[in-house]
């Protein structure tokens, strides 16, 4: 397969991708792929149609499942009829885009007995049994982080990614960091992440660092993002700056002002949260992200693109 930008990659194109050829994509495309999260086990906005399907047909390059259970595959949304095991190679034909789930690497020392949503299941955590169910199910994108309350630590995280590199070993692109505390205090603002933990996530074996967007997270300036990003360049990964503190339902205009911030900050991928309402950023927000790292015309053109091509 010739080297192309992710930019003007059709579905054909994806299907085809391993793991050198995504990152090379990605890369390629100096800073504009957008990664849209939604949730997996909530209703969807538009009842029939999946919250990722949505997220694709606003510009986003490649779909995030959050709360996918390897044990009990589930995406609210999908035709009735698809088996649980082929959940993530359907989505993956019906958007035409990559798709990518999320997995838990929880912290004994800071396991939390919490019952709300987020609450922690055997099947997503980051574990070499869970990480090869995903990629057998379709996942070309495992991200390494962590929901709230659940205890997430950066050391966990990195003990994570080397179990997870050796059983998966190049058939999925490994993406590692947090998004905001996750249970872990001490974690969170900005110490959220350290030059060291970048390091480290980039020795163990990860592809791609996540580093909270400027703006989203207590402290993380763009020049305190930028120097992270330096980091892991430096190293050799790249990085994608995320929204996990809800401003993906924020107004359009803050948007804006993180997605430029990010892109000056350095990201080569821009990751948009899940929880505009529950389940999904705000439409018109990833559509609005999409177009302030990218514009009109490359926009437009994922939109359009057929997935039959």
């Amino acid at each position: 397969m010739s080297n192309k930008r992710l930019l003007d990659c059709g579905a054909s194109d994806f299907v085809l991708m391993d793991k050198t050829a995504l990152l090379y994509a990605i890369r390629a495309s100096e800073g504009r792929v957008l990664v849209s999260e939604t949730i997996a086990i909530t209703e969807p906005l538009l009842n029939n149609v999946t919250n990722a399907e949505l997220a694709a047909s606003q510009g986003a390059d490649i779909l995030l499942i959050n709360m996918f259970d390897s044990d009990n595959p589930q995406i609210k949304g999908m035709p009735e009829n698809t088996p649980p095991e082929q959940l993530l190679h359907t989505l993956q034909r019906l958007t035409g885009r990559i798709i990518g789930v999320n997995l838990e690497a929880v912290d004994p020392e800071f396991t939390s007995a919490h019952d709300d949503i987020w609450k922690m299941k055997p099947g997503r955590a980051a574990t070499a049994e869970n990480a090869r169910k995903m990629v057998a199910m379709g996942a070309k994108i495992l991200v390494l982080t962590g929901n709230p309350n659940n205890g997430v630590s950066n050391r966990a995280l990195g003990l994570a990614i080397a179990e997870i590199r050796d059983a998966v070993g190049d058939s999925a692109v490994v993406i590692t960091g947090k998004m905001h505390g996750a249970g872990v205090v001490r974690e969170s603002g900005a110490a959220i992440i350290s030059e060291e933990d970048v390091a480290w996530f980039s020795e163990q074996g990860a592809d791609i660092v996540l580093i909270p967007a400027p703006g989203t997270v207590p402290g993380m300036s763009q020049q305190k993002v930028a120097s992270l990003i330096a980091s892991a360049h430096r190293k050799g990964v790249l990085a994608m700056t995320a929204i996990g503190t809800s401003q993906e339902g924020a107004d359009v205009n803050t948007l804006r002002q993180i997605a430029l911030m990010s892109k000056m900050a350095g990201a080569d991928l821009h990751h948009i949260g899940d929880t505009g309402y529950m389940g999904i950023a705000l439409p018109e927000n990833i559509l609005a992200y999409s177009i302030a790292i990218r514009g009109v015309r490359h926009t437009y053109t994922r939109v359009a693109r057929s997935i039959h091509r």
